[in-house]
């Protein structure tokens, strides 16, 4: 049995358990590996607050099982990556994508590994949360006393923050541009610095239909608004440009996401800092570290950004469009023909 996770009242959360999935993948370092494929299976234990689902009847209050199941199968049918510890970092990233889910433990099978001896199985366990660390021996908290304080009570002084900013429909570039100019302008907002211009292929759910590729920037820059104040600016942007949300990982005109806020770490609905899947994503460690080459990403899932960013399984993806892309004529900034993306 998973080791219990404890909960935002200090009681253990609850668990729903998806065993033995499975899929054929490409995995592996050796050739023959990626060339002939192998079955791949995976555990995953998702831990969760049920009672609100068990009072109303209502899917939508805790996870559907079949669509984490889906997510699952396609990460080990997708990409082909080299380690089983990459693939487990994408299963769990693909898991925590859905919001009830407070904290995950996923285990990678790999039963046709090319060992010279007897065996039944090679496995990989891994557990990742919001924000707690992977190896606290009994659980760990999920979230702290006082945390919505930390959000909506402002900073006595200006504090750093980072956003990443994509784009994939309409015009991006065009976009983008003026987005990067409101916040300039934008009361309790200073100190900007912009990355360079990057081209990366949509994160898509299984079965979603194809999108273009995205434009993806982050600003640094620092602050005096509370963290939700930063982030309802965000919000505000995206509806001035026409941001429909009509589907999860949907295209876009405009994606604001608020990535750290000066070093805090919350978990809370509206808002978790820093951002729950920023460590995994080249779209946004690439550019940051660009920027900022000894930036830090805080938290337990955190570390120095560009070797979180040398690490990330999107790196591949990522084409640099130019530095000087506010002011100065860019190439490759039209919309791409839908790509097929990255589960």
């Amino acid at each position: 049995m998973s080791v219990p996770v404890t909960g935002p009242g200090g009681g253990p959360l609850d668990q729903i358990r998806l065993r033995g999935l499975r899929a054929t993948g490409r995995h592996g370092v050796l050739a023959h590996e990626r060339a002939q494929g192998q079955v791949f299976g995976a555990d995953v234990v998702m831990h969760l607050d049920t009672r609100a689902a068990a009072r109303t009847d209502d899917l939508a209050a805790t996870v559907s099982y079949a669509e984490v199941a889906d997510d699952v199968v396609a990460v080990l049918a997708g990409d082909p990556v080299d380690l089983v510890e990459t693939l487990a970092e994408r299963i769990a990233a693909a898991v925590l994508d859905h919001p009830a889910v407070q904290v995950v433990d996923v285990t990678v099978h790999k039963p046709h590994a090319p060992l010279s001896v007897e065996f039944d199985d090679v496995e990989l366990h891994i557990r990742r949360s919001r924000t707690a660390p992977a190896d606290l021996p009994g659980g760990a908290a999920v979230t702290e006393p006082g945390h919505r304080d930390l959000l909506t009570r402002p900073p006595a002084t200006h504090v750093p923050f980072v956003l990443a900013l994509g784009a994939n429909l309409g015009e991006p570039l065009t976009t983008l541009r003026r987005a990067v100019a409101d916040l300039r302008t934008a009361p309790g907002v200073g100190s900007l610095r912009v990355s360079p211009l990057a081209r990366t292929a949509p994160v898509l759910a299984p079965g979603q239909a194809p999108q273009p590729d995205y434009l993806n920037a982050v600003v640094l820059g620092s602050t005096t608004l509370a963290p939700l104040a930063l982030l309802e600016l965000g919000r505000r942007l995206e509806t001035a440009y026409h941001r429909r949300r009509a589907e999860r990982w949907g295209a876009r005109t405009l994606d604001v996401d608020v990535i750290t806020v000066g070093d805090l770490v919350v978990d809370d609905p509206e808002l978790t800092l820093p951002h729950p899947r920023a460590h995994l994503r080249a779209f946004v460690l690439a550019p940051w570290a660009r920027t900022d080459p000894g930036a830090v990403l805080p938290g337990p899932d955190g570390g120095p950004v560009a070797e979180l960013a040398a690490r990330a399984a999107d790196r591949d993806s990522l084409h640099w469009l130019g530095t000087d892309w506010l002011t100065g004529e860019v190439q490759g900034t039209a919309p791409a023909r839908p790509a097929g993306g990255r589960p």
